[in-house]
Parts: C-alpha cells; sequence; structure tokens
C-alpha cells in the first residue's frame, strides 16, 4: 500500500480523496495555484506544493510541476480527482515513465475512450449497444448528407474529440444539415484543435443513463448499477439520482453485465462509467469517461461502498473489497450540483463567501471546500458543492433533498439552490417524467 499520495486536482474533490486516504493510514500532497494558497484542500492535506499561478495551464494542466511536486514530497501516487488532466493519456504515460502510480485506468485505456469513434467501434465489438451513425469520422459534406439520408433525421453531429457539449449539433432536417456540420466542425478545431465529426441518430425523447463500473485490472469487473442524468442544461448534468426511477431491475441487470462484461475483457482498472441514452426500453452507448464522475456520490449512497478507497486499493495491486453478488441496492439517493451562478442566465458569480452553514442530519452530505471567507477565484470551475440525499425511497429522497436545500447558507455569492427549490415544486421531477431536454424547455419557460 502507498505511504503517501498526491492529488492533482483541487475543491471539492481534492477533499474527498484527501478523506478516503486518511481512513487508510495514507499521508497526502496537495498541491495548488497562487489563487488556491488558501483553499481548504491546502489546509486538510499533510502537506502542500504551490504548482503555479492562477490560469490552469500554468498550474493545475502543467504536467512538469505536478511530476517535480510528487518527486518533491516522495509521493508514490497521483490521484487526478475528475476534470484537468484526469483523462490525459499523455499525462499518464509520463507518470508511468516516472515510477509513479496513476490513480485510474491505463493510458491505453484512456486514448481509447478519449476518441469519440475508437470508443465506439471498441464498444460495438465488445457488444455494448450503440446509436445508429457513421462508421467514423465523417469527411465531407456530401458524405454527412449521405449519411443523414441513410439513418434518418434528426440527427446530431459530434466532434470526435469533444466533451461538455461543445462541438455538437442538431440537424433536425436535411436544409440545416450543412451549418451544423460546419459548425460543428469549427467549434472542435477551435476548442480541441481538432474538427473531425461523426453522425448519429438524434433521439428525440431520450434519458441520460449511465453505468457505474470497476475493475481491478485482473480480467474481474462489476457494475453498481445506474444513474439517472437525464435532468441537463446545455448538456451540462444538474440533478443525479440513483437507481433511475425508469429503469427496471431486469434492464439494470441486463445492461450492468452488458457493461461489466466489456470492461473485463480489456482488463480495465479502477472506476469508469458508461453513458447511454434510454428510450423505449434501448440503451445507446455515447461515450465511457475514465475517470471518478462528479455524481459518484450517489452510487456510494445506495451501495455504502467507498468508490476512492477502492480506486486507491487496486492502483495499489490489492484485490477489490466486494464482487459483484455483494452488492445491493439499498434505498434511493440524489445530488444537485451547487454552483456558484447568478440566475437565470448562469453566469459565473465568484467572490467572497461572507457566511456557509452545511445541512445536516440523517441521509444528508455536503461535499464542499467551502468555509466562511473563503473567497472563490474566477479562474475554474463554478462547481462550490454536492448535495447529496440519501432516502429508503424516491419519496424521501427528495422530502430530504426539499429539507436540506432549506437548511443551506451559502452568502457573498449567487448560486444555483433557487433553482432546485424551484424544481421541486415540479410534478414531473416528483413522478420522474423527464428526458434529457426537459430542463432546457423548462428553464425557457421559467427562468428566461
Amino acid at each position: 500500500m502507498f505511504d503517501k499520495i498526491l492529488i492533482a486536482n483541487r475543491g471539492e474533490i481534492a477533499l474527498r480523496v484527501i478523506r478516503a486516504a486518511r481512513e487508510m493510514g495514507i499521508a497526502t500532497v496537495a498541491v495548488h495555484s497562487t489563487a488556491d494558497s488558501d483553499a481548504m484542500h491546502v489546509r486538510m492535506a499533510d502537506e502542500s506544493v504551490c504548482i503555479g499561478p492562477a490560469p490552469g495551464p500554468q498550474s493545475y494542466l502543467s504536467m512538469p510541476a505536478i511530476i517535480s511536486a510528487c518527486e518533491i514530497t516522495g509521493a508514490q501516487a497521483i490521484h487526478p480527482g475528475y476534470g484537468f488532466l484526469s483523462e490525459n493519456a499523455e499525462f499518464v504515460q509520463i507518470v508511468e515513465d516516472h515510477g509513479i502510480t496513476f490513480i485510474g485506468p491505463t493510458a491505453e485505456h484512456i486514448r481509447i475512450m478519449g476518441d469519440k469513434i475508437t470508443a465506439k467501434d471498441t464498444m460495438k465489438e465488445l457488444g455494448v449497444p450503440c446509436v445508429p451513425g457513421s462508421d467514423g469520422g465523417v469527411p465531407d459534406l456530401e458524405s454527412a448528407k449521405r449519411i443523414g439520408e441513410e439513418i434518418g433525421y434528426p440527427v446530431i453531429i459530434k466532434a470526435t474529440a469533444g466533451g461538455g457539449g461543445r462541438g455538437m449539433k442538431v440537424a433536425q432536417t436535411a436544409a440545416e444539415m450543412e451549418s451544423a456540420f460546419m459548425t460543428a466542425r469549427a467549434e472542435g478545431k477551435a476548442a480541441f484543435g481538432n474538427d473531425e465529426v461523426y453522425i448519429e441518430k438524434y433521439l428525440t425523447t431520450p434519458r441520460h443513463i449511465e453505468i457505474q463500473v470497476f475493475g481491478d485490472g485482473e480480467g474481474n469487473a462489476v457494475h453498481l448499477g445506474e444513474r439517472d442524468c437525464s435532468l441537463q442544461r446545455r448538456h451540462q448534468k444538474v440533478f443525479e439520482e440513483a437507481p433511475g426511477p425508469c429503469i427496471t431491475p431486469e434492464e439494470r441487470a441486463q445492461i450492468g453485465k452488458v457493461c461489466a462484461d466489456a470492461v473485463a475483457k480489456i482488463n480495465y482498472i479502477g472506476a469508469g462509467t458508461i453513458e447511454f441514452l434510454y428510450e423505449n426500453g434501448e440503451f445507446y452507448f455515447i461515450e465511457m469517461n475514465t475517470r471518478l464522475q462528479v455524481e459518484h456520490p450517489v452510487t456510494e449512497g445506495i451501495f455504502g461502498v467507498d468508490l476512492v478507497r477502492e480506486q486507491i486499493l487496486v492502483a495499489a495491486g490489492e484485490p477489490m473489497s466486494f464482487g459483484q453478488d455483494d452488492l445491493e441496492i439499498n434505498g434511493h439517493a440524489i445530488e444537485v450540483r451547487i454552483n456558484a451562478e447568478k440566475l437565470p442566465n448562469f453566469a459565473p458569480c465568484p467572490g467572497k463567501i461572507t457566511a456557509y452553514h452545511a445541512p445536516g442530519g440523517l441521509g444528508v452530505r455536503m461535499d464542499s471546500a467551502l468555509y466562511n471567507g473563503y473567497s472563490i477565484p474566477p479562474y475554474y470551475d463554478s462547481l462550490i458543492g454536492k448535495l447529496i440525499v440519501h432516502g429508503r425511497d424516491r419519496p424521501e429522497a427528495l422530502a430530504r433533498l426539499n429539507r436540506a436545500l432549506g437548511e443551506l447558507i451559502v452568502d457573498g455569492v449567487d448560486t444555483t439552490v433557487p433553482l432546485f427549490h424551484a424544481l421541486l415544486q415540479e410534478p414531473d421531477i416528483h413522478s420522474g417524467d423527464y428526458n434529457i431536454h426537459w430542463l432546457e424547455h423548462w428553464l425557457a419557460e421559467n427562468m428566461a
């Protein structure tokens, strides 16, 4: 087992890793930019190293600085959290070349799943159901039009190196194909340095269902059920829950086994999430995230496992502490993402926290790096906390979420808390009757 690990991240996810490591008796090293010198993860870690100025490329994305911090402190492993370098295959290779353990998948698996076309082809070979679409990249507009006619409109054009909703455009009809195709290519080029795109059938009323998988790198893998992440704004998740309100036990077992078998075949190691669009009882693969997800606490809530601890265990060559037969769902969990953003436009709202009080009580978990007097810097993602609740069933979880939101105090900046207060008044939220387009339509009608 490791004696010391370095966390190559910041904010709540850095605290999450520190807590798991501390329970395991492992010392931690926090890295930070000059803007984060007084951040909570720096205060909680056993050691800290400043790795550069505030902008991400000069600090949290600086591979040489992070490797140097490892060598200076003697850290034997790096946990990447999510975002930043967590899915950068080049970084993983450099880490391994320096004799440091990367707590996560191999560079090869990150590389395969980081390219949307390669990922889709790989999943097809592994027996995972995929959305009908182009076989690989689409070289030109004429090819795009031909594919659109073959699979039928509407279609969605996606940048192969895309993510976070960038480089994605929908063509409802053949007349819209040229504009959507050219825009997707331009956005892909600008955001990722790659203008290659592919085309898929655009499902009109799907839900976003993702399967949590975990492998030991030795050909053994399990699934930990699904999460429903259908409430999204501009392809960004805001409300996640497990289990999915629309998924039957039979569907869960079937798609879960498909996913676990797939990652076992490639000797995948650590946590991964296979994301699907789900419509009319069918699952369609869209991508695999080769890291810990922001929404992992809801899975932990219903299964009673510590996914970060398991990541550390398998990275150190230890076996997983559970098998598939040990995993039984207990109750229902919901997570809402608390962002420092000003409604209705969701504009980032950095600033000083003048008062902070985290909700508590039975079945309530608040993952946040906030404290009274903390100044949220303007350089990073606006996520400032995740409120997670667990109940015996979905109605109890929703009631607990409503209560916990009422207890939460974040003064000094605008947040997205009012959005969740409003959503909890909606009958569709309580019935679970929504899809990935529901929130966008609701926002247009209620927060325009």
